[in-house]
């Protein structure tokens, strides 16, 4: 999804580009319009969530995402605003991906301290400790009251009060 975005460093709009000897700018963050770290294309406009970047489709106009310099050795290749390391330090995973509530890492390092600090969970879901690997430390609401266990004290089917 593409979206409007400004640089992490600075609130408010954009800076424009720096051109040095005529080199084309390197890669920018920006913040998406869900509020996660992003890729700002070379139009100064689009900002693509960082799981978009060398993932095999062109999103922005010139194709920078998929720049050959910028893909050649994932994750090694990346800047580092696009990449979150998991607790197996071997594992990594895209930014945007940190803090969703789903558990990317395999490990729930992605999701939960002491590698990652979240917020707590957000509206839609429920707090819980998470019998599904899938989540770690909140299921969304619209699991509770399924007639299906998802947290472990069984507070998604008696508690939870549902989306």
């Amino acid at each position: 999804r593409q979206g409007t975005c400004s640089e992490l460093s600075v609130p408010g709009p954009a800076r424009p580009w720096r051109h040095e000897q005529g080199l084309p700018p390197g890669p920018q963050a920006c913040v998406t319009p869900t509020n996660r770290t992003g890729f700002l294309c070379h139009d100064r406009r689009s900002c693509i969530p960082a799981s978009g970047v060398c993932d095999g489709i062109r999103t922005c106009t010139h194709g920078e995402d998929e720049d050959e310099g910028l893909c050649r050795d994932v994750p090694h290749s990346l800047p580092s605003f696009l990449v979150a390391h998991c607790g197996d330090p071997a594992s990594w995973i895209y930014s945007d991906q940190k803090c969703d509530g789903t558990n990317s890492c395999g490990d729930c390092s992605d999701e939960l301290s002491p590698v990652t600090v979240c917020p707590p969970c957000g509206p839609g879901w429920w707090h819980c400790p998470s019998t599904v690997f899938k989540y770690c430390d909140c299921i969304p609401r619209s699991l509770c009251r399924d007639h299906v266990q998802h947290c472990s004290d069984w507070s998604d089917e008696y508690s939870c009060p549902g989306p």
